[in-house]
């Protein structure tokens, strides 16, 4: 497949979710499906206004940020609904999982939209057969339908997640823009606002191709510093690279699978939490990290979905925690019918450096009685860096057997044969 990639040069993926609130919830309540449905704040306010709403809303007019009182004489019909956040963040990081099955350069935007850098990713097949797949895989697993833009650069990837909606995938490449971005209106444009858009018209700016053709000293002038840099989008000049760590509040690691058979027999079903307790483990251990949070998924035979998570008092990181609290949560969920998919997510994910644990009564007597030695470990990393002392189970290769994971300490091996 490599043959599909450029030899120099990126292959960009940005993933956008069709209407996600609405999404989610028609995902928990498939009799939603079809309907005229608003997620809209303070319903039972006059002042409430719309956060999103269903394509079949849109159809009558209804739009984001319209007042509630305004879409309902719009749409008689349209039902609306609280926003559910838990709900939202959940699929979320579901979503942003199965982005990293593809590849670990996903950059999340927003709740609803990430970025990803799939030059290295070939052997998931060409770039439209790895679009494709992710928008079958988001809509297998979670129910949830996205677009999703295929071009060299992020500006040009944006701009063609939305061109096909909903379900819609594009391909933009950077020939293409005198031909499908320059015709359109500057304000069609991502990055510029109504407010930009007024003041490039005020200059005779009216379309994305006068914009590419404007005078950078006269952009700069008007529109400060970003005024050359909307001049190179509008020529589809981009540079900016995905950067995972750019949104460290979406950082997480999960895994999910589905079942060869609906099943409700709860031994099963806890021999498949701890497989996947043990994928999610391994990856944080890669990855040097604890959780601050778990979370669950469930979906079960009728297509519904549900979804449990837990902040965590004290950071966790070992795969005996992570199955105990994995558990717990399915048990506090799980209503006995057959489950289709399980799920578990470590969210909130912090470095192992970074980590301050909050001792209770039972550790601290523990922890106090390993404290010289803390101590001792300090002052090597201190004198020859922080990388010459490891937990044994940060170490690549650390067998699932291995007990007493993170109280065991190992020379670096470039340190020993340094000496």
């Amino acid at each position: 497949m490599k043959e599909f990639y450029p030899k120099k040069g990126r292959v960009i993926l940005h993933v956008d979710m069709n209407s996600f609130y609405a999404s989610v919830e028609m995902a928990y309540d498939p009799e939603l499906k079809g309907k005229p449905l608003a997620i809209a704040g303070n319903v039972e306010e006059r002042k409430g206004i719309i956060i999103t709403c269903s394509y079949e809303a849109r159809k009558f007019g209804v739009k984001t940020t319209m007042p509630l009182w305004e879409a309902k004489k719009l749409c008689p019909n349209m039902i609306i609904k609280k926003p559910q956040f838990d709900r939202y963040r959940t699929a979320s990081v579901a979503m942003f999982d199965i982005l990293r099955e593809f590849t670990d350069l996903v950059e999340p935007v927003s709740i609803d939209e990430g970025y990803l850098d799939i030059t290295e990713s070939y052997e998931f097949g060409t770039p439209l057969e790895i679009a494709e797949t992710i928008q079958k895989r988001i809509y297998d697993r979670l129910d949830l339908p996205c677009s999703i833009g295929i071009a060299p650069n992020k500006f040009l990837a944006k701009m063609a997640s939305d061109f096909k909606k909903p379900m819609g995938i594009t391909v933009l490449r950077k020939r293409d823009v005198p031909s499908v971005l320059w015709p359109l209106a500057v304000e069609e444009m991502h990055g510029i606002g109504k407010k930009t858009g007024e003041k490039l018209r005020s200059q005779g700016i009216e379309t994305i191709k006068a914009l590419a053709e404007a005078d950078s000293i006269q952009l700069k002038g008007l529109l400060g510093i970003n005024g050359p840099r909307l001049k190179d989008r509008a020529n589809g000049i981009d540079n900016r690279h995905v950067d995972p760590q750019s949104a460290n509040e979406f950082k997480s690691i999960g895994n999910s699978t589905t079942l060869a058979k609906d099943t409700s027999n709860q031994q099963e079903l806890f021999l498949t939490i701890a497989e996947l307790a043990h994928k999610v483990a391994t990856r944080m251990k890669r990855k040097k990290v604890h959780t601050k949070g778990i979370s669950i998924t469930i979906r079960y035979s009728n297509r519904k979905n549900f979804s449990k998570s837990k902040k965590l008092n004290n950071p966790l990181k070992s795969e005996s925690d992570l199955i105990e609290v994995s558990k717990e949560l399915f048990l506090q969920g799980w209503n006995g019918n057959p489950i289709r998919l399980l799920g578990i997510t470590a969210t909130d994910l912090v470095e192992n450096d970074h980590v301050a644990k909050q001792l209770d009564l039972f550790s601290f007597e523990k922890e106090a009685e390993k404290e010289p030695l803390w101590k001792t470990i300090e002052q090597l990393k201190e004198k020859y860096g922080t990388k010459i002392i490891e937990p044994a189970s940060e170490r690549n290769g650390i067998s699932k057997s291995d007990e007493d994971v993170g109280t065991q300490t190992s020379f670096n091996k470039d340190f020993l044969q340094g000496k």
